[in-house]
């Protein structure tokens, strides 16, 4: 971005976000408008948002209905954009890994990871390196989503 003032310098919006939302099923919404709100700001394409709205909409939902921790834990949403790959990480107080199942042809749920492994380029999940509890992830290619 070029300045309108030579001698003011050129500062670009960082790429790299989190937020800090309470153990609630109203964070899940509020994760995927944050996240919009984010992408657009960015300039991220349409398709990719959608995709990583999906995900990350599935990552916060099992934080929310499954990492069983005492009252007042946070689940954690950050978003990081690089050259070439948007990286959105979920960490929750549970250090209990997921497991992905297989849901049955009626079931409401269980599907979630499932979806994050065929939508996203790279996905895993692991204990966090310093701290309490778990953290999952994905990342997207741009231009490929």
């Amino acid at each position: 971005m070029q300045s309108p003032h030579p001698s003011l310098p050129t500062t670009t919006a960082p790429k790299d976000i989190e937020w800090r939302l309470p153990r609630h099923a109203r964070s899940v919404g509020r994760a995927r408008e944050l996240f919009r709100e984010q992408a657009a700001s960015w300039g991220l394409p349409q398709e990719l948002t959608d995709t990583a709205e999906l995900l990350l909409s599935e990552l916060m939902t099992n934080a929310y209905r499954h990492a069983k921790v005492p009252a007042g834990r946070e689940i954690w949403a950050r978003c990081v954009v690089t050259d070439d790959r948007v990286r959105v990480t979920v960490t929750d107080a549970s250090d209990t890994l997921p497991t992905p199942g297989t849901a049955s042809v009626y079931a409401e749920s269980g599907r979630g990871l499932a979806l994050v492994a065929a939508l996203a380029d790279d996905w895993g999940a692991g204990r966090r390196g310093s701290g309490i509890g778990k953290e999952l992830w994905f990342e997207l290619t741009l231009g490929t989503a």
